[in-house]
């Protein structure tokens, strides 16, 4: 007689969706509200005993959603109110889609890089060169540099000359700053990242659409490892 097969137990929560969880019923018993601050990152993880780390990724995961904004120097800041559940629904849909956005991105921006390096005209390399600048300038001051590298895609994007491609990448643009906000938060990760701009810059001033899109692709398969995720191959 075959066994019949056993339902599989619940997938248990990891510890930072449960530090998600209880932040926002943090925010709830506390009586915070839009405008207010958390306490510091320190303080929370005492609190909560565990680690910096963690506290970190659950900062981030709410940032990501929209329910908080982290300021560099400033702490985190409330911008909307949400339950538990729904704070956590979001969370778990958010992580299905992270695959396929990262997909979509290689789809686009390798291709958007790679005529860059082609159409690219010398005030689009000064745009190029302003928002390296300005990663520099954040990384520099211990900042993420999401404003520098949003801004960089977009002088990419811009320097490309494919109206079709940019209203795509304009379609998907609020997924993409969730997958920007993750990777950045990480470890490192700002100089990282500001290095591969730096080699997709190279590439598409010296007028090389191979090596652009290659850069680009690396670089992607960087942002596309978040919090130990697999890198997605093309």
């Amino acid at each position: 007689m075959p066994t019949k097969p056993r339902p599989r137990p619940p997938a248990r929560p990891r510890l930072y969706e449960q530090l998600v969880e209880r932040l926002v019923e943090h925010m709830r018993d506390a009586g915070l509200g839009v405008g207010d601050r958390l306490p510091p990152e320190r303080e929370l993880a005492v609190a909560l005993e565990v680690s910096r780390a963690s506290v970190s990724q659950a900062l981030v995961a709410l940032e990501v959603q929209g329910v908080i904004e982290v300021r560099h120097g400033d702490g985190a800041i409330i911008r909307q109110t949400v339950s538990e559940q729904g704070v956590l629904a979001l969370l778990r849909d958010r992580a299905n889609r992270r695959a396929e956005i990262i997909e979509a991105r290689q789809a686009l921006e390798v291709k958007l890089t790679e005529l860059a390096a082609v159409r690219r005209t010398p005030e689009d390399l000064v745009a190029i060169e302003a928002a390296l600048e300005l990663m520099r300038q954040e990384v520099a001051n211990g900042d993420r540099g999401v404003t520098g590298d949003e801004r960089f895609h977009a002088a990419i994007t811009t320097a490309a000359r494919s109206r079709l491609l940019a209203r795509m990448m304009n379609e998907i643009a609020p997924m993409i700053r969730e997958t920007r906000l993750e990777s950045l938060s990480q470890p490192d990760r700002p100089r990282a990242s500001l290095d591969g701009h730096e080699r997709i810059a190279s590439a598409i001033r010296s007028g090389d659409p191979k090596a652009a899109a290659d850069a680009m692709r690396d670089h992607l398969l960087l942002v596309s490892a978040v919090n130990g995720a697999a890198p997605v191959t093309p």
